[in-house]
């Protein structure tokens, strides 16, 4: 095992990698998606934006996070239960960590969930797993249903007309994957997923990959445990669904806030712009963003064929609502809640080394309240 500045030197490169990358990324699609753009075009698109539709969206973002908190609790029932309260808490606080710090910030709501209830960390750990794999889903209908009714309404909304037929194709080969899939996971709960994991048992002994794959595919199979019943299933979906549903209604929202082509963006539209953004997240810099706007930006531009100073417009006003929006309250509860950048910082910092171990952090114990030493 390499000696811990090396390690850490390691996770430096790795990191700066990872940086340069979503810099270059980012950097070819803006500058595809710009040629010839002006920012007095791009001032006065911002400035003739409706405020009141920003607005409902900025409100609708935290309704999605209450549908989020809501599939949580309902998915955590055989493993303990979870209160609305405090889980919606965590989902707020846990977002914008992940505002701050990126993706190292992921950790952090399964985290808080499992120390303000009590719960065991590895089911916490199950559950986010399960609303990966909902989101994933959520990610292919979104974009399958929208490419397919591309002829239809699309392409009326000023879609550029060379994706129509490879779109539709596209469209219809996501629906059947994600369909096989639902089958397939459906078989998998109830014939071999326990099996498996009891086969694993002994890699979670063992270093290197192995304990990591034990505890990843651990992860899954607790998350499995929280869907027993047809109307377990049901549920999962109908809240999955339903937060969708309002995060694409907030790109329509902001669309038709600058008015123009944006104006006329429909909903199958909106959901296209949807499954690009949730894309592009997968490439975000804390606090400064990145991919999504640049995938919103290519989607609005590229597919949609929306003038480019407008389109840069939505993308910086989506970017901030869906993802920076958070802080607002975030921020507030953090403190009041006692926590500390540095602290939550630092228990991120630990779970992801306890997950290079094949573990996760202890669950146990609980932030300084307001007034006491947090450093």
């Amino acid at each position: 095992m390499p000696p811990a500045p090396a390690a850490a030197a390691n996770r430096s490169l790795r990191k700066l990698l990872v940086v340069v990358l979503v810099l270059l990324v980012v950097g070819a699609l803006v500058y595809r998606s710009l040629e010839g753009f002006s920012w007095a075009r791009l001032g006065q698109a911002l400035r003739e934006a409706r405020l009141s539709l920003i607005l409902l969206s900025v409100a609708a973002v935290y309704a999605g996070y209450a549908l989020r908190a809501l599939r949580w609790v309902r998915l955590s029932r055989y493993l303990g239960g979870a209160g609305f309260s405090s889980v919606f808490r965590s989902t707020v606080i846990g977002f914008t960590m992940i505002f701050l710090l990126g993706r190292a910030g992921e950790p952090i709501r399964p985290i808080l969930i499992a120390r303000k209830d009590r719960l065991p960390i590895s089911s916490m750990f199950g559950i986010y797993a399960m609303e990966r794999v909902f989101d994933t889903a959520a990610t292919a209908v979104l974009a399958g249903l929208s490419l397919f009714l591309f002829p239809d309404m699309l392409s009326s909304g000023g879609a550029n007309a060379a994706w129509i037929a490879p779109a539709r194709t596209t469209g219809v080969v996501l629906l059947a994957g994600l369909l096989a899939a639902i089958m397939f996971l459906v078989y998998f709960r109830f014939h071999g997923a326990e099996a498996v994991n009891r086969r694993m048992a002994a890699w979670r002994t063992r270093a290197g990959w192995r304990a990591r794959l034990a505890m990843i595919f651990g992860g899954f199979f607790e998350g499995l445990q929280a869907i027993r019943t047809v109307s377990d299933l049901l549920a999962a979906v109908a809240y999955s669904a339903a937060h969708w549903a309002v995060i694409a209604c907030i790109c329509l929202w902001v669309a038709h806030a600058f008015g123009g082509k944006l104006g006329a963006l429909s909903f199958p539209g909106a959901m296209l712009v949807l499954a690009f953004t949730m894309v592009g997240s997968t490439l975000q810099l804390p606090v400064v963003g990145g991919g999504s706007q640049a995938a919103s930006l290519f989607a609005f531009t590229r597919i949609l064929g929306v003038e480019q100073e407008p389109a840069l417009a939505a993308s910086i006003v989506l970017w901030l609502v869906t993802f920076a929006a958070c802080s607002v309250v975030g921020v507030p509860l953090l403190i009041h809640e006692g926590w500390s950048m540095g602290e939550l910082r630092r228990l991120a910092r630990a779970e992801a080394v306890a997950k290079a171990a094949g573990t996760h952090v202890d669950a146990g114990g609980a932030p300084a309240k307001s007034g006491e030493s947090s450093r």
